[in-house]
């Protein structure tokens, strides 16, 4: 039951899981999700590690950039779950379709460079 309550409790905040949504269309730096919410980078990652925490996400290193991604789900049944049935709700929302519209314009060297 610890698992299914983690996962639960890493979903229960809307910014997280507006983070999901976003990583459902492609891989990103804290800087670009910081930079599309509209928080501070340590907000940002406080709420990444929850989610890699619940096995919701993945972080993997390139070079200078830690990116995440959607986990596959292999490490808990009630994550494969939910990353599948976020892939089909919610793309309609307001908040989401914003945020996902946003997406393609933000580019980390553009937010390094900028910062």
């Amino acid at each position: 039951m610890k698992s299914f309550i983690k996962v639960m409790k890493a979903l229960s905040d809307p910014n997280r899981v507006k983070m999901m949504k976003m990583l459902q269309h492609k891989p990103l730096c804290v800087c670009e999700i910081k930079e599309a919410l509209g928080i501070a980078q340590s907000t940002a990652s406080k709420h990444l590690k929850i989610l890699e925490d619940a096995e919701l996400v993945d972080s993997f290193k390139d070079g200078l950039w830690v990116n995440y991604s959607l986990s596959d789900g292999s490490g808990s049944p009630y994550s494969a779950c939910m990353i599948g049935n976020l892939k089909h709700w919610l793309d309609e929302e307001s908040d989401i379709k914003a945020i996902t519209d946003i997406l393609p314009d933000i580019d980390r060297l553009k937010i390094v460079s900028d910062g």
